[in-house]
């Protein structure tokens, strides 16, 4: 099985990858020093100066107790209620001969999940790497349920039932929490029905490459305060690609970052290209990127006289607009 996975998994990835090799860089104990130190998480500036401090300083005998104790808040405070799997976990180690395989490689998913984190992040998004955590959480919950069987075998019946209501209620208000973050009650984005038209009205359109506006991120964070936003106000991504079914010369920044793909030199020409208001500037651009299409939504303009640029309209409603390049 796993060898059977990891090369479909090969398959996949190198190809897609420009450099493979580097998309996991060795930063150990990040994710412990930023839960310190963010406002939004403990926001513990003293302890995140402390332990910081002392690892640069090479003071182990202070740092390796400060990393523990935060490794330990990290851990217990993300397994929560599942902590109650310790008691099998105990019990393994009493009888080691009586662990199946099954036990060995929940264990092992666990372990690994949580130590990948600790000690290499993803280049381009290093929160991204906290997802392998979301493995030992997930088989932490299944050796919980196993455990909760457990505790009739030492515990009495009374006092079995009062820690299995412990649990659930204990349970609750993280539920809760994780469902209003998931479920809002308005959506964080949206594709508004005049851009769906539009990118109907591109999608049977003879084939090209389209140009789009780039990602602005001040005007995405100006709009957070009025869910739902359009897309193109949310994050770069590849929708223009996905519902106009034409390859754009540039979207997805996130993963063009992530799978180490130059996008930075593109998004320059084309900030140069909606900035200029010199047509043969304008011009050799598109001739020399082989754009075929311009997209562009409602607040989104050419600084360039589109006669003089040799583009024609071929759509428009209220909230987008095509461009065929001559």
């Amino acid at each position: 099985m796993f060898a059977g996975s990891l090369a479909i998994s090969c398959l996949l990835f190198i190809p897609f990858n420009r450099n493979p090799q580097r998309l996991l860089v060795f930063q150990p104990f990040w994710f412990l020093e930023t839960m310190m130190g963010f406002t939004d998480r403990l926001n513990w500036p003293r302890f995140y100066s402390a332990m910081t401090n002392y690892r640069m300083g090479g003071v182990w005998l202070k740092g390796i107790p400060a990393y523990l104790v935060a490794f330990l808040i990290f851990w217990y405070g993300n397994i929560g209620t599942r902590l109650v799997k310790e008691l099998l976990v105990l019990k393994w180690i009493k009888n080691l001969k009586k662990v199946t395989w099954i036990e060995i490689f929940m264990s092992a998913i666990v372990v690994v999940g949580g130590l990948i984190p600790m000690f290499f992040l993803q280049k381009g998004t290093p929160w991204n790497t906290i997802q392998f955590f979301y493995h030992s959480l997930f088989f932490s919950g299944i050796l919980a349920g196993i455990a909760m069987t457990e505790l009739e075998n030492i515990f009495s019946a009374s006092a079995t039932k009062f820690i299995k209501m412990l649990i659930i209620l204990l349970a609750i208000p993280t539920t809760i929490g994780t469902l209003r973050h998931y479920l809002p009650m308005r959506p964080p984005a949206m594709l508004p029905s005049g851009e769906q038209e539009a990118l109907k009205f591109l999608s049977k359109a003879s084939n090209g490459v389209v140009l789009t506006y780039p990602f602005d991120k001040e005007k995405a964070k100006a709009a957070e305060e009025n869910p739902p936003r359009p897309l193109y106000l949310y994050e770069s991504a590849a929708y223009v690609s996905a519902f106009g079914k034409k390859p754009t010369f540039l979207e997805d920044e996130v993963n063009l970052e992530i799978t180490g793909y130059g996008w930075r030199e593109r998004k320059e020409k084309v900030q140069e290209f909606f900035s200029t208001s010199d047509p043969g500037v304008a011009r050799n651009f598109l001739e020399e990127s082989k754009i075929a299409y311009i997209y562009l939504t409602e607040d989104q303009k050419i600084m360039v006289d589109t006669e003089k640029l040799g583009v024609s309209k071929i759509f428009e409603n209220s909230r987008a607009t095509v461009l065929k390049v001559e």
